[in-house]
């Protein structure tokens, strides 16, 4: 399910290009655009995590893979822009919601092989964008129109959610849910789903360790958004580099990431979360305050190399952290960190662009020190009682 949702929105980012051009849209239409796609997904965030407290993740997850295939689908063949705008709100909401819901199944998967599994699921999602970007670049490449791209590249994914649902078929048979068949480690959860409502609000505010965890999310959120869209810009205007070799930042910066994710389930057992956090935050300490001072492309490149590894198991820890939180129910406490995150995601690239014009792009890119400080001393609040520390 992480690469599922990885690869679809891969090829949407990859095509946003021809669909522009599609509609004649203006970068403002098409900032307007992104923005309804986001509010979609930030509407949904709560809505899924109630909805995986009730009624299971693993089934939500399911569902919502299905709805964003069938909304990639509309994206393609919406004719006008007002089917456009919805189709791009239900792919949003979709997106969204299967987030929330398939980092909580994730989270009740590890909590019941005892040890720390997130960061390989989040590293199958960058794998799966890649995988995504990449094909959607050699369809536009060979002029394939996105429309058929995108009912190819759903009906081509359809199998992975079969596959992923064939167990729940299975399972049901005996009355059980997925990997909770004699599966004490998910005992609270199965009990919290036959027939009862799930403690708390569906909707709530991160408070107390949570909150600090929905800080660090958020921390990581800006600069990882921020990387995506300033990394070449600050190369070529600052580091004074060609197109092409700018470039290569984020390409660097994202391969240490991925390949940190695939190794961080080990480091995590090996040292625990607290400990791999204030790693990572070094890392991204380390790491952005060579790039914001460094005059060099090689050194540079070096930088933004220990950003990647910095930023790369946050996300992994933060959801770990939160679907065990002692104040909401799982669900509830991922999609209210995951609101968080996202709207660092939204905010990151912009408030470096408003620093940048009051100052200089050098200067906003310090912004990414204070961030990796704030992930260093947000660490303390990974520490749990009732779960172990290697499980996050």
């Amino acid at each position: 399910m992480f690469i599922l949702n990885g690869a679809l929105y891969g090829t949407w980012a990859a095509r946003i290009p021809s669909l522009q051009q599609n509609f004649d849209l203006s970068p403002g239409d098409l900032g307007l655009l992104l923005l309804l796609m986001s509010g979609g997904a930030i509407a949904a965030f709560p809505i899924a995590g109630g909805l995986s407290d009730r009624f299971g993740s693993a089934k939500v997850t399911l569902i919502c893979a299905v709805v964003c295939c069938l909304a990639v689908m509309l994206v393609g063949y919406s004719p006008v822009i007002v089917m456009l705008s919805i189709a791009v709100v239900l792919f949003g909401a979709g997106l969204g919601a299967m987030d929330v819901a398939m980092n909580a199944w994730a989270a009740e998967v590890e909590r019941s092989y005892g040890r720390s599994i997130m960061s390989s699921f989040h590293a199958f999602f960058s794998v799966g964008a890649g995988v995504g970007a990449g094909l959607g670049a050699i369809a536009a490449w060979e002029e394939i129109s996105y429309g058929h791209q995108f009912v190819a590249f759903a009906m081509m994914l359809s199998p992975l959610i079969w596959f992923s649902a064939l167990p729940q078929v299975l399972n049901t048979k005996n009355g059980q849910g997925v990997s909770r068949q004699n599966n004490p480690a998910l005992n609270h959860v199965a009990q919290d789903q036959k027939g009862k409502k799930p403690k708390g609000p569906r909707l709530a505010l991160p408070r107390g360790a949570l909150f600090v965890v929905a800080l660090v999310a958020f921390s990581c959120a800006v600069g990882e958004g921020a990387m995506a869209d300033w990394s070449a810009v600050f190369l070529t205007s600052v580091i004074l580099v060609g197109e092409g070799q700018a470039a290569l930042g984020y390409t660097v910066f994202s391969i240490t990431m991925v390949a940190m994710r695939f190794v961080g389930d080990r480091l995590i057992t090996r040292f625990g979360p607290v400990t791999i956090l204030r790693f990572c935050g070094i890392a991204a300490l380390i790491g952005s305050s060579v790039t914001a001072t460094s005059s060099s492309l090689m050194v540079t490149y070096l930088g933004l190399a220990l950003m990647g590894v910095g930023y790369s198991i946050v996300f992994p820890l933060v959801f770990s952290r939160a679907a065990n939180s002692k104040q909401l129910s799982p669900g509830v406490a991922i999609a209210s960190v995951a609101t968080f995150s996202y709207g660092g995601l939204l905010l990151g690239p912009p408030l470096i662009g408003f620093i940048a014009e009051i100052s200089s792009l050098r200067f906003a890119f310090g912004l990414f020190v204070l961030l990796a400080f704030v992930v260093v001393i947000g660490s303390v609040a990974f520490r749990q009682n009732g779960v172990s520390e290697n499980v996050s």
